[in-house]
C-alpha cells in the first residue's frame, strides 16, 4: 500500500508547510498533496490561504521522488488548456512527477468573492467537469484539435512541450454515482473518495458498474482513500493532539456531503491505526491519503513507517 500526506494550506505560511512536505518524503510518502481553495473552506473563511497550484511548483525542485498533485484542483477556476498547461508545466519542474488531481468545485463563498462562474447547480459544474477532463486528456496525450462543446471551445488546440510523464495520471476525487463516478471510468487513472471500508466498498462496486458500461478495464483504475490518523504512543495522546487541530481550524462537528460525521479515523499506537487501514488494503485500495493541517503532525508523519511496516 502507498501512502499519500495531504496539505490542507490553509493558516500556515510557506516554510512551515516546506519543511512538512520534505518531512513527508523524507519518511517514504509516495504522494505530495495540497488542496485547491482561493479562500480557506474550513473555520473562518477570512483567515490566510495559500494558492496551491504555485506552492506545487515551488515545492518540486525541493523534493526528488514523491509524485505531487493537487487533492483537487477545481475545474471551476480555471479553463481546461491552462490546467493542462499548469500540470505540464509543474512535470517538467518535477522531472515527471506531476499527476493531475480535478474535481468539479463545491466552495461557492471562493467563486462569488472574486467573481468566477459558479454555475447553476452541482449538476452542472459536474457536466462542466466531464467536458473538461475530456479536453484535459485528449491535450495530455498528444492530440492536436478543435472542439465547440456545451461549455467550452477549443481552436487548433495543443500542449506542448508534451509532459515528461506519458501518460501524465488524471485523478477524479468525487463518488456521485450517476457523473463523477462515469466521469472516472472514461478518462481517470486514479480516484479519490472518502468513507468507511463499507461505503469505499459500495462506491467501488459502483465504479466497477461505469467501468464496464465504457468497456474499460476496472483494474485500469487505481483507487486512493482520504482519511484522517494521529500515530501516539496512547489514544489519550492522540485524541488530544487531534483535538488541538479541530479548535484551530473550526472542525468540531463535521459531516460530510451525504451527512455522515467527519473527523479522526484512528488514532494511538501504529498497531491501532494499522488496524483501521487494513480493510482498506483488503478492499483494493493502493493508496491511503493521510490529510494534514498546521500545526503539522510531524510525528505521525516520522511514524508512517512503522504502520507501512505492519501492513506489508
Amino acid at each position: 500500500m502507498r501512502f499519500g500526506a495531504a496539505y490542507w494550506i490553509q493558516r500556515t505560511d510557506w516554510p512551515a508547510l516546506r519543511d512538512a512536505c520534505l518531512a513527508a518524503e523524507a519518511a517514504g510518502f509516495d504522494t505530495l498533496w495540497l488542496d485547491d481553495h482561493l479562500l480557506t473552506d474550513e473555520g473562518d473563511w477570512t483567515d490566510p490561504k495559500l494558492e496551491g497550484w504555485a506552492s506545487l511548483a515551488a515545492l518540486a525542485p525541493l523534493t526528488t521522488r514523491a509524485d505531487l498533485g493537487l487533492m483537487v484542483s477545481a475545474n471551476t477556476f480555471r479553463n481546461p488548456g491552462l490546467t493542462v498547461k499548469l500540470a505540464t508545466t509543474l512535470d517538467h519542474l518535477s522531472g515527471g512527477r506531476a499527476v493531475l488531481g480535478i474535481g468539479g468545485g463545491w466552495f461557492e463563498r471562493e467563486h462569488d468573492a472574486f467573481g468566477i462562474d459558479f454555475g447553476a447547480g452541482f449538476g452542472d459544474r459536474l457536466d462542466r467537469l466531464d467536458e473538461a477532463v475530456m479536453l484535459i486528456r485528449r491535450l495530455l496525450d498528444g492530440e492536436r484539435f478543435s472542439h465547440e462543446g456545451r461549455f467550452y471551445a477549443v481552436h487548433d488546440a495543443l500542449c506542448e512541450p508534451r509532459p515528461i510523464r506519458q501518460p501524465l495520471p488524471i485523478l477524479i476525487g468525487g463518488s456521485g454515482r450517476q457523473k463523477t463516478l462515469r466521469t472516472t471510468a472514461r478518462y481517470a487513472d486514479r480516484w479519490n473518495g472518502y468513507g468507511t471500508p463499507e461505503r469505499i466498498a459500495e462506491t467501488s462496486a459502483v465504479l466497477a458498474e461505469r467501468c464496464a458500461e465504457v468497456g474499460r478495464p476496472f483494474e485500469a483504475i487505481s483507487r486512493t482513500v482520504t482519511t484522517e490518523v494521529v500515530i501516539r504512543d496512547t489514544g489519550e495522546a492522540a485524541l488530544a493532539a487531534f483535538a488541538e487541530v479541530e479548535d484551530i481550524h473550526g472542525l468540531r462537528g463535521r459531516v460530510g456531503s451525504d451527512g455522515s460525521p467527519r473527523g479522526l479515523g484512528a488514532g494511538g499506537t501504529p498497531e491501532a491505526v494499522a488496524a483501521f487501514l487494513r480493510p482498506y488494503a483488503d478492499l483494493g485500495i493502493e493508496e491511503i491519503v493521510l490529510t494534514f493541517r498546521t500545526p503539522f503532525d510531524l510525528e505521525t508523519i516520522r511514524r508512517v513507517p512503522e504502520v507501512r511496516a505492519l501492513l506489508a
